[in-house]
């Protein structure tokens, strides 16, 4: 069963209609795990995805966590957002759009910024306009602190961004644009800036693989992680739990008139270096007896793209739409490692 407990407030929220959401992206990382939560709500749900970075296995979890009887209310369309026609498919009777499907590393729109610009910028305006033509009551997406670029002020708050310093930032802030463009009073878009989202499901493979995974993965197999740059770079990151509870809250919270296309901060508001993140996660792995509590890190250059700090204001998500961070980042961070050392 899914370790993400909501609270009682999100939770009277979702149940109390049946509806049809759309979860784009739903085999990955985040999607997975709202697919998971909505299912063991009894909302019937539709996951678009092409698969090329999300995974059959993570459907397969949340079958065996929800059981066959709500696993009956999921739908799987296959399909990439790129494609108009998928994606109106997709959209067809869905009374809500959950939209995470994108090419989320920064360092790989650096190497194809076409591909990230078609991904994300036009895929997610597909999705937007899929959306709007069947009737849908909102459409809730997900941005990405990257939008901030160089703007250096701590914590970030949602009205001041800066130049974008990769396609990545750029194709996210398209994404700001065309929601302010298309969203109408029928129908909200509502955007989630997220910070460095932490979980299970997260892959440790690859060149573009998030840190934690990656270096769980490097611990567990006794190998010396890499740290880009001095390891004092901090991230605000958050569990997937609270990300979970912004998207259903963003989804059915009443906004004020006139917002129907608001972007909030989803963050904990407050950040840690890599290097404490690093000594964390190899002390939590080191007590299970995985890895050597004398592991250190080896330093390299830095990330292009990469912002030296970065954290979140996240009043604005805590009044407008009733954000309500439900695990600590020791708790998902724990999640995170014993979902791993399980596998």
């Amino acid at each position: 069963m899914s370790s993400i407990v909501l609270p009682l407030s999100t939770n009277e929220l979702v149940r109390g209609a049946r509806r049809r959401w759309l979860v784009t992206g739903g085999a990955g990382f985040i999607g997975s795990h709202l697919i998971e939560c909505l299912l063991q709500m009894d909302q019937k749900v539709v996951c678009l995805d092409n698969f090329s970075t999300g995974s059959r296995e993570n459907l397969n979890e949340i079958l065996k966590s929800v059981g066959e009887q709500a696993w009956s209310n999921f739908t799987l369309v296959e399909g990439d957002i790129r494609q108009p026609d998928d994606g109106a498919q997709a959209c067809a009777g869905v009374d809500i759009v959950l939209h995470h499907a994108a090419l989320g590393s920064v360092p790989l729109s650096i190497e194809q910024p076409e591909l990230c610009h078609n991904v994300n910028a036009v895929g997610s305006e597909n999705i937007f306009q899929a959306a709007a033509k069947v009737g849908a009551g909102r459409v809730v997406y997900a941005s990405s602190s990257a939008v901030y670029g160089d703007e250096q002020a701590v914590p970030a708050i949602e009205s001041r961004i800066g130049n974008p310093l990769s396609p990545y930032a750029t194709s996210k802030h398209a994404n700001e644009i065309a929601a302010e463009q298309l969203a109408t009073r029928k129908m909200a878009i509502v955007g989630l800036r997220y910070f460095n989202v932490v979980g299970p499901r997260q892959d440790p493979n690859g060149a573009y693989a998030a840190v934690i995974p990656r270096w769980i993965s490097e611990f567990m197999g006794g190998v010396q992680p890499q740290v880009f740059g001095d390891g004092e770079t901090t991230r605000d990151f958050c569990p997937v739990a609270n990300v979970v509870q912004a998207n259903l809250s963003a989804a059915l919270c009443t906004l004020p008139d006139g917002e129907n296309a608001p972007v909030f901060n989803i963050a904990m508001g407050n950040a840690i270096s890599l290097n404490e993140l690093f000594v964390i996660l190899r002390d939590q792995i080191a007590a299970q007896g995985r890895c050597s509590k004398e592991l250190q890190p080896v330093y390299g250059a830095e990330r292009d793209g990469d912002v030296r700090h970065s954290c979140a204001a996240i009043s604005s998500a805590e009044t407008t739409i009733s954000y309500q961070p439900c695990q600590t980042l020791e708790q998902g961070l724990s999640d995170t490692v014993n979902y791993y050392l399980s596998l």
